[in-house]
């Protein structure tokens, strides 16, 4: 893939000032035909707040997942990313704010099996346009910061499941986003390698002043978080 457009790399969020959220979802509702899936949903997560969405399987956690992340539309409510609000964006707009403003970290992990651990840290910053050298310095610093320089040029089915994983917290944060989704990231993993990927997300959240939204069903992956979330039903339920 080329491009001639560059621009400079995103610089670390800025330190938050309580004015504007990472995240702001009101009163969202989401619907399967006749199935409503969510029932008002509001979550804030602020900059560098780091936040274990929990719950049963079939609560809504992957549907509020998906809405978040752009991947299917609200039926009513509002999805705010630093103030933006994605549901009023048109379909450029919201792949924009997607490539630039959010980062995900999957359990399947999700990379691309012909490029290089290297080349998949750069792939976000190709598509947002960021020069040549600046994508490979930023990969480089990256993969470094994630103990993975010295598998840089593997191949994923080269990778364990682990440094697999590793690579795609890099390529997460490979933007500056100002918030990463990351949906059961240790679920593939055993549990030191699982541990081991946890500290990462917390150190990068944390360096980066990057907000964190950990979907999970283990509380154990929750110790991260400034703060847990349940999802029940597809309404969030009262703290106790």
């Amino acid at each position: 893939m080329t491009t001639t457009a560059t621009r400079s790399a995103p610089e670390p969020n800025d330190p938050p000032d309580g004015t504007t959220g990472a995240l702001a979802v009101n009163q969202l509702r989401k619907s399967y035909g006749a199935v409503e899936v969510l029932h008002g949903v509001d979550l804030d997560v602020q900059p560098g707040e780091r936040v274990a969405l929990m719950g049963p399987s079939g609560s809504g956690k992957s549907t509020l997942l998906n809405c978040i992340c752009g991947i299917e539309p609200a039926d009513a409510g509002q999805i705010l990313i630093s103030g933006a609000d994605l549901t009023k964006m048109n379909a450029a707009e919201l792949e924009r704010t997607r490539r630039e403003s959010i980062g995900y970290v999957f359990q399947s992990f999700h990379l691309l099996p012909t490029l290089t651990a290297r080349e998949n840290v750069e792939f976000p910053g190709q598509l947002i346009g960021l020069a040549a050298r600046e994508r490979r310095e930023r990969a480089g610093a990256l993969l470094d910061q994630v103990g993975m320089s010295h598998r840089a040029e593997h191949l994923p089915d080269a990778l364990s499941g682990g440094e697999r994983q590793r690579v795609a917290l890099a390529r997460a944060v490979m933007n500056s986003p100002r918030l990463v989704l990351a949906d059961e990231p240790t679920g593939s993993l055993d549990s030191v390698i699982g541990d081991q990927v946890l500290e990462l997300l917390q150190t990068i959240s944390d360096e980066l002043n990057i907000a964190l939204l950990l979907v999970t069903h283990d509380t154990d992956c929750a110790r991260i978080c400034h703060r847990t979330v349940r999802l029940h039903d597809g309404r969030i339920a009262k703290p106790d």
